[in-house]
């Protein structure tokens, strides 16, 4: 069993479930974040002291406090900083770190266009002993990305059009990365696939939606450039809008449609279903008040099934 893990993104839905779910079993965890602000990591139920450390991928200052003492790597890939990530990864494996855990995307492996891709041959060039998890997309998306159009308007608006999707539970993909370093041995040099139970349209998506929420929500389909136009109004970057129109587009060619067995085998249980996760973060999509801003929930935000993390904190020096 991994002794310490320095989960990097630990603000994030998945990296912060990371460290949760360490916690609950008695791993020693440090928590990671350029912007220790965004970090609150408390839980009640859990009384435990765990770690923050201030860690930029570009100022390499930072990695030593972050790395100290610790024998695992949950592993991140903040957008546009692959070769960053490669230089912390390399100094990870001088300072002890015997097994990386790395937060990749479906197809990776065979997509050279891809970040994740050089991140992931690095891995295996470097003969580290690692695990590779390459979700498709998160239901959590719902909450982020979806949010302010189901909150405001009762739509899913996407140029997706007809295409299907294994979203998937970023809860359970946390839960595989724990059991990889609860037993890194038989996850070494794998690579999964991970993907919900079922692959869903947007317009299955906005029924169930519809009946978890108790008011109609409808799908709408959106062209390429009008959708641009809505990402662009909603305050996003040229390069988000450009990889996030994208990204949408190509679902339409079957891109994130096939539902993977793995996490469920890894898991010994069923995959996280959207009414479930819908129905454990309900709040995130009750109709604003007057008052309230346009501006989505934070990261850190609390949800029904984890409220914040763990109690106290204690920062890394």
């Amino acid at each position: 069993m991994t002794r310490r893990v320095l989960v990097t993104g630990a603000a994030g839905d998945v990296g912060r479930e990371v460290v949760r779910l360490l916690l609950r079993r008695g791993v020693a965890v440090r928590a990671a974040e350029p912007d220790l602000e965004r970090m609150h990591i408390r839980d009640g139920d859990i009384n435990r002291e765990v770690d923050v450390a201030k860690l930029e991928l570009r100022d390499r200052d930072s990695y030593p406090g972050a790395l100290a003492d610790c024998d695992g790597l949950f592993l991140c890939r903040p957008g546009g900083e692959s070769a960053a990530l490669q230089r912390f990864i390399d100094t990870a494996l001088d300072n002890g770190v015997q097994h990386v855990v790395y937060l990749s995307v479906a197809g990776a492996g065979e997509n050279p266009l891809t970040p994740q891709h050089a991140v992931e041959r690095h891995l295996a060039a470097k003969k580290v002993s690692h695990t590779l998890l390459r979700p498709g997309f998160f239901f959590q998306s719902l909450g982020t990305v979806y949010r302010d159009d189901l909150v405001e308007d009762d739509r899913l608006y996407s140029p997706a059009g007809r295409a299907r999707v294994a979203f998937v539970d970023g809860r359970d993909v946390a839960e595989v990365a724990v059991r990889v370093f609860e037993e890194p041995e038989p996850h070494c040099s794998q690579a999964y696939t991970l993907t919900g139970p079922e692959a869903l349209s947007f317009e299955d998506a906005a029924k169930v939606l519809s009946v978890v929420l108790g008011r109609p929500i409808r799908y709408e389909v959106a062209s390429v450039v009008d959708y641009a136009r809505h990402l662009r109004r909603r305050g996003l970057s040229l390069a988000q809008i450009a990889n996030d129109t994208l990204l949408h587009v190509g679902l339409r060619y079957g891109q994130a449609e096939k539902v993977d067995e793995t996490l469920p085998r890894l898991l010994g249980r069923r995959a996280t279903t959207l009414e479930r996760y819908l129905r454990d973060h309900i709040h995130l999509w009750e109709p604003r008040s007057p008052r309230s801003t346009s501006e989505p929930p934070s990261e850190d935000a609390p949800s029904s099934f984890s409220t914040h993390l763990l109690s106290p904190l204690r920062r890394s020096t």
